[in-house]
């Protein structure tokens, strides 16, 4: 069963820096894609930044410059700096990995997101 646990979220002054953790297990890195998605109060769930299973690495314009995605062989990070007030969102860590309990989010260019971890809060004050 794939398994996702995200930490690290809490309240950082705009300018400010926080680093995400994803504890992932149940599945292979090298075989699927992993990655970060976002979802501010009353918008839509924002893909961020993904490791493709070939390890080449997209981010966003939104972020890119200021976070920085890394894993190690069970962990996924998110290095976000110089934080701004519209970062401020609930942060998941997602694979593509199917997964019969969650609908699958569908990124343009990659396979199906279909597991998901609970979230961690993130919120820049200004």
């Amino acid at each position: 069963e794939v398994q996702l646990q995200a930490s690290g979220g809490g309240l950082v002054q705009a300018g400010g820096s926080l680093r995400l953790s994803c504890a992932a297990s149940g599945f292979t890195f090298d075989d699927y894609a992993i990655g970060w998605f976002r979802q501010a109060p009353g918008k839509e769930r924002e893909f961020l930044t993904a490791i493709h299973a070939s390890g080449s690495i997209f981010y966003a314009d939104s972020v890119k410059g200021r976070f920085t995605i890394s894993r190690d062989e069970s962990t996924l990070f998110l290095q976000m700096n110089n934080l701004k007030p519209e970062d401020t969102a609930v942060y998941y860590c997602a694979t593509t990995t199917p997964s019969p309990n969650a609908t699958p989010v569908h990124v343009p260019g990659w396979d199906p997101f279909g597991s998901w971890g609970q979230g961690t809060l993130v919120t820049v004050s200004s």
